[in-house]
């Protein structure tokens, strides 16, 4: 299968859908996997970790996208990625559906197969893939809270209200 790892254009999104360690993995098993030039950047892969795992950098991001059978993402493609969408494409990536009407549209139109992660259920009925994230979300909510709690951020400059008495001498 012929494997393709786009770089993401979403505004602040730095990750990459596939690590080197994956393209190993996947090179190993016969599959072909190109990625982007500077895709694995923002997550703090070079290119040349790709190649050292058997994958090809592509500089051109049409090509990348016309000569792939598989396309690996990590957020909905934006509206320029799902114009180079065809049928002959399976697009695996998070989709949020329920809140883009045109996205859906458009993919409908595309005639692509997609596969959203937050749909994947294992035999359980858990969401493994949505897991990991979700972990992740709940340990970053404590420092996100604070981060907004700031002076700079326009918050009070105190966490809490027990904070507060103790600044006041209470």
């Amino acid at each position: 299968m012929k494997i393709a790892v786009p770089k993401e254009i979403k505004n602040h999104e730095y990750r990459v859908a596939l690590t080197p360690t994956g393209a190993r993995e996947l090179t190993g098993r016969g599959h072909t996997v190109s990625v982007q030039a500077g895709a694995g950047e923002g997550a703090g892969f070079q290119d040349g970790d790709y190649q050292q795992a058997g994958a090809t950098i592509e500089p051109n991001v049409d090509a990348l996208w016309q000569n792939a059978e598989l396309i690996l993402k990590v957020k909905e493609p934006q509206p320029e990625e799902v114009a180079r969408l065809t049928p002959a494409h399976t697009l695996f990536t998070c989709l949020h559906l329920a809140a883009e009407k045109s996205l859906t549209q458009g993919l409908m139109k595309s005639g692509a197969t997609c596969i959203a992660y937050e749909t994947i259920t294992d035999a359980k009925g858990a969401l493994p893939l949505l897991a990991p994230m979700s972990t992740v979300a709940g340990r970053m909510a404590v420092q996100a809270g604070a981060h907004s709690l700031e002076k700079a951020q326009g918050g009070s400059g105190v966490c809490c209200r027990a904070c507060r008495g103790w600044r006041q001498g209470v």
